[in-house]
């Protein structure tokens, strides 16, 4: 497996009106609104350090996952999520697997045009396997 670079880096948040407070009105990122309706998912691709930083809201983590609201009570409660971009989602994610990792689910495309699979750390921090076709453009 061939890792990129780190695509992402999001809060995972039960809070996400709470948490937008802290990260934007007190620690000044410039984070926006993902322009998706009913979504509190704010980002950033403007933080140094990584290509986007968001504050994920829990209810939307556990639907990009689980494709449900609410989050499993089989699975920890995740606190974070951090995308390491690939060139080929589909042959990384079969290699995490053929070690004996359990995705969280198969690989898939987002409506926003990210390919993603993702798996769960035993302390539930959330890991994607991603590609992101605007983090390639010139």
């Amino acid at each position: 497996m061939d890792i990129r670079f780190v695509a992402s880096v999001s809060v995972v948040s039960a809070h996400p009106v709470e948490d937008k407070r802290l990260f934007v009105d007190a620690l000044g990122l410039p984070l926006q609104p993902a322009g998706v309706e009913d979504s509190d998912y704010v980002f950033s691709e403007a933080v140094a350090g990584t290509r986007h930083f968001g504050v994920w809201p829990l209810a939307e983590a556990a639907m990009a996952c689980f494709g449900q609201a609410s989050w499993p009570d089989t699975h920890p409660v995740p606190q974070a999520s951090i995308e390491f971009e690939v060139d080929d989602v589909q042959a990384a994610a079969q290699e995490l697997e053929a070690r004996g990792y359990t995705l969280l689910h198969p690989t898939k495309t987002e409506p926003w045009g990210q390919v993603v699979a993702r798996l769960q750390t035993p302390d539930g921090v959330l890991v994607g396997l991603s590609f992101a076709p605007w983090l390639h453009e010139a």
